[in-house]
């Protein structure tokens, strides 16, 4: 997977990516773009895609990275420029996918590294459950997976779910949310004996925001009115699994996809349920957990051969970030999400024997694409022939 230099092979991709020109994704993609000895991605800015005002040119390889971090375009998805805003997850997500299908009929003369169907599950945590659990890749219980799952419209559905799948315990999602935004780690006790662990914040007007400071709800009314408040942007509820530990720390692990491969991966542990970096979370050492897994009569390459199940499930998006939540014991393994836009890892490079060896999760994915250029030009090549 090493990275071609030869500038003027006309098997070489020609790079626009869909982002936010001034972001860190963009700077970052841009710099293995450089290293690679390719001329600088063409940023076409998420502004003119969802004025109606992105163009492509034919031939071009199209990668569509995260709309975020921008007030003009957090304000078109979601109706507030506040980033720190939870409300309007749902308005995001239609606005979004509507902006990458946009994308797709554009760029039909185009390669893309993101396909636009794909991205409408992968940001759908439901929907992309059911995909996982139909694949048989191991995920949490969920009372509210897929298409046809029940629709959760407030804390009294919430509460009977939990009853009626017997989980004292669980997570309750938004069904469109990322970052932990709107997540709640829900422990229940009997009637009126519930408690929460979430970053949410709710204001004196019933306003919801994300907040970098982990707490604890300690009432059912507390938790009832942060559910009831999430609601109408769909809610997602899994079972919340007891995960393994590193130095007294939960612990999980982010694993980067590349074309099918695990290349790239992180330990994140952390003292709440909830392992985020942003929200207090470390990175744990790698090379303990993989010995912990021996130790415990696991395998490594069991919990790598998980991850790449699960990106195998997205076949048309070139790189996906799994969140793979270790048991107890660290010898089975859950698939807890499966990220669009998980590669932000700067300055990690690729797992031994991953083939991105040097390479940080960005280098990985231009080289990915320049093979698949060459297998591509070849095979027109010999049908042509």
């Amino acid at each position: 997977m090493s990275p071609s230099t030869s500038n003027g092979n006309s098997r070489e991709p020609r790079f626009a990516v869909v982002g936010n020109p001034a972001n860190r994704r963009v700077a970052l993609f841009q710099d293995a773009v450089a290293a690679a000895g390719l001329p600088a991605a063409r940023v076409v800015p998420w502004l003119e895609v969802l004025g109606g005002r992105a163009a492509f040119r034919p031939g071009e390889t199209v990668r569509i990275d995260s709309p975020g971090e921008d007030p003009d375009v957090e304000r078109l998805l979601r109706g507030v420029g506040d980033a720190t805003r939870v409300e309007g997850s749902a308005r995001w997500y239609e606005r979004f996918t509507e902006a990458v299908r946009e994308v797709g009929r554009v760029a039909a003369g185009c390669t893309l590294l993101d396909d636009p169907e794909e991205l409408a599950v992968l940001f759908d945590k439901r929907l992309c459950h059911a995909v996982l659990h139909d694949a048989g890749v191991p995920v949490p219980p969920s009372p509210t997976s897929g298409p046809t799952g029940p629709v959760v419209r407030g804390w009294a559905d919430v509460r009977e779910l939990l009853r009626a799948h017997r989980m004292p315990r669980a997570f309750v999602k938004l069904a469109h949310g990322s970052s932990a935004s709107g997540v709640l780690a829900v422990e229940t006790a009997g009637p009126g004996r519930v408690r929460a662990t979430t970053s949410v914040e709710r204001d004196p007007q019933g306003r919801l925001f994300n907040s970098l400071r982990v707490r604890r709800c300690t009432t059912e009314g507390e938790v009832a009115a942060i559910v009831d408040a999430l609601a109408p942007d769909g809610l997602h509820i899994e079972r919340w699994l007891p995960k393994a530990a590193q130095r007294g720390r939960a612990a999980d692990l982010r694993v980067v996809v590349v074309g099918g491969r695990a290349t790239h991966a992180v330990v994140r542990t952390s003292r709440s349920p909830m392992t985020n970096l942003h929200l207090g979370g470390t990175r744990g050492d790698l090379d303990d957990a993989r010995a912990a897994m021996a130790t415990a009569g696991g395998s490594w390459d069991e919990a790598m051969d998980v991850c790449e199940r699960a990106a195998a499930c997205f076949p048309r998006t070139l790189c996906v970030g799994v969140d793979l939540l270790p048991a107890v014991g660290w010898r089975r393994f859950a698939v807890c999400e499966v990220n669009a836009f998980g590669d932000l890892l700067p300055r990690l490079t690729g797992l031994p024997g991953s083939g991105a060896e040097g390479l940080d999760t960005y280098a990985a994915q231009v080289a990915a694409a320049q093979q698949r250029a060459v297998h591509r030009t070849t095979r027109n090549h010999h049908a042509t022939t």
